[in-house]
């Protein structure tokens, strides 16, 4: 079963020889950089070698949340969520946006401790968050069979539309001069003198002053291919959405067992709370030991596996000319098969808890490779080595929410603005300056 289809974006017929920044990578992170800077007056192209949101942008969850981040990310999601509450109207399109609320559930006392903990990250930020229980909990959690022990509730969050809000973002980008153009990989930088010159696409030669990657799951072997070191792995996420449902919660919830969200069609996403499948390739040696603290701190929901995976990335090219036909060429859109049995156990789990699913049948499902790096928080960095180029990526599952904050932060970064957060935190060189790079470990 393919995966889901996100909203159409025609590409432009020609392109442009000349722009200020290329932007590679058509996800959410890219579109949004791709907006920001082109409603600053700043010349554009947005180059996706398939799809816009083909990839993880249209394969997500849908959540836009703040709940349980890590604090490092706190104050740019909190930008995030500033951002997506005028966003359909800056765009003139919808994103599905909601600010439904998520309930975040305890099973038993040590979830209980770590969420009451992880509060202390947003106190005095109004974000109304609390812990929750009993009838409170039952309220927002109508007709549930569950047996939580108390819950984070946090209201200021919700959902939007996946295969929605990337090409709607993407599309008023365009209403504001930015270039677009699909089915067209760029294949390298062109770098003189240490400084970008432009880009090489499958189409022929850009010139830019600024790059920005974008490239998600892809970032890695792009940059690898500059001469840029970046540790970066895959992880596949299952997903699955239901046809509608009459009276299931409105809120969305995370538990052990299952993660679910309302959808706009009056469906639900579904998936697992907390299984993810790692494939085991080539790059799980050569950054095995900078992964080993996340490794250990997840290893509960990591499952590690042989596959097909270790073949198709043992055999791709990990550098090439800008005449060459590349990596980015051979697989326009990465569309790995789910895992049928997080699928089983998530669904009979979901069913289990919300007897409202029980007349419910599942529509389609897909799984999506999220880009992860140690620490689980992205890369959102200028290059020191090549003068023009900054990368925005790493985002370790939770790019769609924060995906309009961080293209503004990429985008004051590119036009040294005064940045939007403190962007130190994401700063490329955490992974070589000596830095303790590891996920936050209170949560």
């Amino acid at each position: 079963m393919p995966g889901p289809t996100p909203t159409p974006v025609e590409s432009d017929l020609t392109l442009p020889k000349h722009v200020d920044v290329v932007v590679i990578g058509g996800g959410i992170i890219g579109a949004s950089a791709a907006f920001e800077l082109a409603e600053r007056g700043v010349s554009v192209l947005l180059c996706e070698k398939g799809r816009i949101a083909g990839e993880q942008s249209s394969r997500n969850w849908g959540w836009v949340r703040l709940g349980t981040r890590d604090p490092r990310e706190i104050p740019l999601m909190q930008e995030a969520l500033r951002i997506w509450q005028g966003l359909d109207a800056r765009l003139g399109r919808a994103t599905g946006y909601v600010q439904s609320g998520i309930v975040f559930g305890a099973s038993g006392t040590r979830d209980d401790e770590n969420l009451t903990r992880w509060l202390d990250h947003v106190e005095g930020l109004q974000t109304g968050a609390r812990m929750v229980s009993g009838p409170e909990l039952d309220g927002l959690l109508s007709d549930n069979s569950m047996k939580l022990r108390s819950a984070l509730y946090m209201p200021q969050d919700g959902r939007a539309e996946p295969q929605w809000a990337a090409p709607a973002i993407a599309e008023a980008a365009r209403d504001r001069g930015a270039a677009i153009m699909t089915q067209c990989a760029v294949r390298s930088v062109d770098v003189a003198a240490g400084r970008i010159a432009g880009v090489f696409t499958e189409r022929g030669r850009v010139r830019c002053s600024q790059v920005v990657l974008a490239g998600g799951a892809w970032s890695r072997l792009f940059a690898g291919n500059a001469g840029i070191t970046l540790p970066q792995l895959k992880v596949l996420n299952t997903v699955m959405r239901t046809s509608p449902v009459a009276a299931g919660p409105e809120v969305s919830l995370w538990s052990d067992d299952f993660a679910i969200r309302k959808r706009s069609d009056g469906g639900y996403t579904i998936a697992s709370g907390h299984e993810n499948t790692v494939d085991i390739v080539p790059d799980s040696f050569r950054l095995g030991l900078q992964f080993l603290p996340a490794f250990r701190q997840e290893w509960r929901s990591l499952r590690f596996r042989f596959s097909r995976r270790w073949m198709v990335e043992a055999n791709e090219d990990r550098s090439w000319l800008p005449t060459d036909v590349t990596p980015f060429e051979h697989c326009r859109v990465l569309d790995p098969e789910p895992s049928q049995k997080v699928l089983r156990r998530a669904w009979a789990n979901a069913r289990k808890a919300l007897p409202a699913l029980d007349s419910a049948e599942i529509v389609q499902s897909w799984a999506g490779l999220i880009d992860v790096t140690p620490d689980a928080i992205p890369v959102i960095s200028k290059v020191d080595a090549v003068l023009g180029l900054h990368i925005a990526t790493g985002f370790s599952g939770h790019g769609f929410g924060i995906g309009p904050a961080a293209g503004r932060l990429v985008a004051d970064l590119v036009t040294e603005s005064t940045p939007c957060v403190d962007p130190t935190a994401f700063r490329l060189p955490r992974f070589t300056d000596g830095s303790k790079v590891r996920p936050d470990a209170g949560f």
